[in-house]
């Protein structure tokens, strides 16, 4: 699975990347399946968030889904990857944080509607005490730099 960081518009302040579909993403109806969708927001945000380089990486090691909505406004078919992910967030909190994405068919103009709408909440989770824990300073301000005024 190929996922590519592209930069983001200045119109739309965010974390940009290309994601490939698989065949396998499809359901009987030739569109991306939702549990396939879900998976595909997941390795969206990998190379934001859990890369080495971001203050953000120790949640690779600890960090649990709060809550999930996705909207679907159009269909995305195996054939309209890779596609185009904008991310961004929308909350930052104690404990956790809301990510916002618009999700848009492969070559598709950015200031198109998406075709897939869609947030998720990340609680830090610490794995040894089985407790959340609060953010840390640094992970804070990296995410608080990714939110839309």
């Amino acid at each position: 699975m190929k996922v590519e960081a592209v930069e983001a518009t200045e119109a739309a302040v965010g974390f940009h990347t290309k994601v490939g579909v698989r065949w396998s993403d499809m359901d009987v109806f030739q569109h991306i399946n939702h549990a396939r969708m879900v998976t595909l927001l997941e390795e969206a945000r990998i190379p934001w968030l859990f890369e080495d380089d971001r203050p953000t990486v120790s949640l690779r090691n600890g960090a649990v889904i709060a809550d999930l909505h996705v909207r679907y406004r159009g269909q995305l078919r195996h054939d309209d990857g890779p596609l185009d992910v904008l991310m961004w967030i929308e909350a930052v909190r104690a404990v956790d944080f809301t990510i916002g994405y618009e999700v848009r068919a492969g070559g598709a103009d950015p200031e198109s509607a998406p075709a897939i709408v869609a947030s998720t909440q990340i609680a830090a989770f610490d794995i040894d005490t089985q407790r959340l824990r609060r953010l840390t300073a640094p992970e804070r301000e990296y995410l608080e730099s990714w939110k839309r005024g």
